[in-house]
């Protein structure tokens, strides 16, 4: 996966963390992973649909937890490369204990953003 920043700045944020709402993710979004702006885009109509059904707006904290962690790493182009890297070795991983390896600092990152991200 290729990754495109708008500027190098080390793992210094690219941007301020935005808003934890659909305009401000997505507004972030647009800026720091614009290749993933139709995947946001699905994700926020999927939860909403998902809303809607259950009478719930369980589905939508979610995503905008998800994709504010997401949004979070991408902000830091260090971070973001580890994060891409590690998913990508866990895909052609040919042995079950290197993929868990690599899953598992991905799943790290991800968790250390989302933990960023609630933090404040």
């Amino acid at each position: 996966m290729s990754l495109q920043h708008t500027e190098a700045a080390g793992d210094g944020p690219l941007i301020p963390r935005p808003e934890r709402t659909p305009g401000g993710l997505r507004a972030a979004c647009a800026v720091v992973a614009p290749q993933l702006l139709a995947a946001y885009d699905q994700a926020k109509d999927q939860a909403l649909a998902e809303a809607v059904e259950h009478g719930s707006l369980k589905p939508v904290h979610a995503y905008l937890d998800h994709w504010a962690a997401l949004i979070d790493i991408e902000r830091h182009p260090e971070t973001a490369r580890s994060y891409h890297r590690a998913e990508y070795l866990a895909h052609v991983a040919t042995a079950p204990e290197e993929a868990r390896e690599h899953l598992a600092a991905a799943s790290a990152i991800y968790r250390a953003a989302a933990k960023a991200v609630h933090a404040g």
